[in-house]
């Protein structure tokens, strides 16, 4: 079999984590894969053994117009490169609604196109209309990555099927060999891009209340991004901020609780990779109240729900979980639940759904791959 994995923006956050494991399980059953991403970014799609590699431009710009001008420019490239190479018996696998223009080429090829749809919040509407309209025209399978995300962005008359993210096996492997020693919980940890929308400026406000707390904030972006952001604000000394870091495992040895703070009303999290990374190490969390994040962590039992535009609330459940009377149990139920989430069953599934012919045949029930 013969995979076309497409990818937009190849760079260090969770779609391409999910598809560089997903491409290295079939390259290990066997599958030949071709990946197409962008050429100019370095991510965690770079370098992968036994791939092959189609690239083509994309160049991210902060002015809305011209991103737009940018994406539509390079879905016109990805289009007519890939028409040149691909074939019927060829199934197309498209991570993420932006990479339409591969959509497109399998539907044109009569191709098995799979949408694995990470996101749900997107503007402007317009486009989010656009690109999810498509995706329900082309595909033949959809993959979702919680079900709160195949509740909201619904698809009707296809396979449907829930895979839950997973951790990488070695990743579990040198968690599990981190003993935590009993302590009172007083490191706070959030990892997430440098936007608004993430509540960035609400965990800086966490630190300023607590001055009794350490804090640092892990965010997808450069070094000089980085001090840019810090130029226009104040930060109490109990808090620091670092750019992208490939091994994240020295902050998660470092923390006692992870932090998602993004606001509901502008971004709604559909996982949450980087919170159950924490958990391994035994990290209770605290998200947001809905989205698929709200599916790993269980309100009062391995973290709280909490929305960061109630900062009071917020405040209050961090300072509870630091109570040494529940950490412990909220911890051991963090690392249970992250045990879940096997590398090796995520490879297993997914390489069934892709030896599963669906040509028509619609499942009745979503399949829920966990």
């Amino acid at each position: 079999m013969k995979i076309v994995a497409v990818h937009l923006l190849n760079d260090y956050s969770g779609s391409p984590k999910v598809l560089m494991q997903l491409t290295k399980g079939w390259v290990q059953r066997g599958f030949e894969v071709v990946l197409a991403t962008c050429s100019n970014r370095e991510g965690f799609l770079s370098d992968l053994k036994g791939v092959q590699y189609l690239n083509y431009w994309y160049k991210w710009k902060a002015n809305p117009f011209l991103r737009l001008l940018n994406f539509m420019a390079s879905q016109s490239i990805l289009f007519f490169k890939l028409l040149r190479i691909i074939e019927r018996k060829d199934t197309i696998y498209v991570n993420t609604v932006l990479p339409f223009g591969a959509a497109l080429v399998g539907k044109i090829r009569g191709c098995r196109v799979i949408y694995h749809i990470h996101e749900t919040s997107m503007k402007p509407r317009i486009l989010k209309a656009f690109l999810f309209g498509l995706m329900r025209w082309t595909a033949s399978d959809v993959v979702y990555v919680s079900h709160y995300l195949q509740k909201q962005e619904p698809t009707k008359g296809k396979p449907i099927h829930v895979l839950y993210n997973a951790l990488e096996s070695n990743f579990l492997s040198i968690a599990r060999q981190i003993k935590r020693t009993q302590r009172t919980p007083r490191n706070i940890l959030m990892v997430c891009s440098l936007k608004g929308y993430k509540g960035v400026n609400e965990f800086i406000a966490l630190a300023k209340l607590n001055a009794h707390l350490q804090f640092k904030l892990v965010v997808n972006a450069s070094q000089s991004e980085v001090n840019d952001f810090q130029n226009g604000i104040t930060l109490t000394s109990n808090i620091s901020i670092s750019p992208t870091q490939i091994n994240l495992h020295p902050f998660y040895q470092w923390a006692d609780i992870i932090l998602n703070l993004s606001k509901p009303d502008e971004w709604i999290e559909t996982f949450g990779l980087t919170i159950i990374e924490g958990m391994a190490y035994g990290l209770p969390a605290i998200v947001p109240p809905i989205g698929g994040i709200a599916e790993i962590v269980k309100d009062g039992v391995n973290g709280f729900w909490a929305d960061c535009r109630d900062m009071e609330n917020l405040n209050k459940r961090l300072n509870d979980l630091c109570s040494s009377t529940i950490y412990e149990a909220f911890s051991t139920n963090s690392f249970e639940m992250a045990n879940r989430f096997q590398e090796n069953v995520f490879h297993f599934k997914s390489i069934e759904m892709l030896l599963r012919s669906s040509r028509g045949k619609v499942f009745q029930a979503v399949e829920t791959y966990f």
